[in-house]
């Protein structure tokens, strides 16, 4: 099994995003996945100009950028690969601007004038299967506890999935990064002991993606469950929720959050 993340965070790897990609791994490797991280910030991508050389007959499918940039040799990657992992953290309720632009990109991987149904019903055009089509985990990080923030992440890849005739096989949403310490601050561990239950999930995760080409349900909610409850410093449950998320606020700035 090959398994391929593509990094999406501007901060590379000194990033929470690349140490969730590595807590998935360990436990990939250890069940002897192949596995390789593409860290998007330390590549040249070029966006897409629109310009529509790669649908013309002269320079079918061919980009302007394929010998100027690195996008080409990471499609390549992925062609190679079993499944891969899309992450990303949440840049104003949307995925990063790098893994987009990106994402992009793949316009010049598909013929727009082949038009054709998707399995799912949806009218599209042809697609390069091997790019395209592999299976995915979406794996999205924010510092916010906000349900509502990486909604809209979520819609996208679920609708890329049904375009794309790409199977989805696993979800995994980290909240709280800021508040944890981003993994790193054992203090922090020891007052919020889910904190090692959700990484143990993303090493057992990574074992079923080894294992069996996705991620069980289960494991998705251990590793998705919540770090830090709100609010976690016993304020009585009878207050109006929005009184408890200002006391929150209160409370996480007295912790030098």
């Amino acid at each position: 099994m090959k398994i391929l993340a593509i990094n999406g965070s501007h901060r590379g790897d000194k990033g929470y995003t690349h140490f969730l990609i590595n807590k998935l791994f360990q436990g990939a490797t250890a069940a002897e996945a192949e596995c390789e991280t593409i860290t998007l910030a330390d590549l040249k991508i070029n966006r897409c100009l629109a310009c529509g050389q790669c649908h013309t007959d002269e320079h079918p499918l061919q980009c302007v950028y394929d010998a100027k940039d690195d996008v080409r040799a990471v499609f390549q990657k992925m062609a190679s690969a079993d499944i891969l992992i899309y992450a990303t953290p949440v840049y104003v309720f949307g995925m990063s601007g790098l893994l987009k632009t990106f994402i992009d990109r793949m316009n010049a991987t598909g013929d727009t004038f082949d038009l054709r149904m998707s399995k799912k019903g949806l009218l599209f055009h042809h697609i390069d299967r091997a790019i395209c089509s592999k299976p995915f985990v979406v794996l999205v990080c924010c510092d916010n506890l906000e349900t509502e923030t990486p909604k809209n992440v979520l819609s996208y890849f679920r609708t890329f999935s049904r375009f794309m005739d790409a199977p989805q096989v696993g979800v995994l949403v980290r909240n709280g990064g800021r508040l944890s310490g981003h993994g790193s601050d054992p203090d922090r561990q020891k007052r919020f002991p889910k904190i090692l239950e959700v990484y143990a999930a993303y090493e057992q995760a990574g074992r079923e993606l080894a294992g069996e080409g996705r991620i069980r349900r289960g494991t998705w909610r251990r590793a998705n469950q919540e770090i830090i409850p709100v609010p976690f410093f016993g304020v009585l449950k009878r207050l109006p929720f929005k009184s408890l998320k200002r006391r929150f606020i209160v409370e996480a700035r007295k912790m030098g959050f």
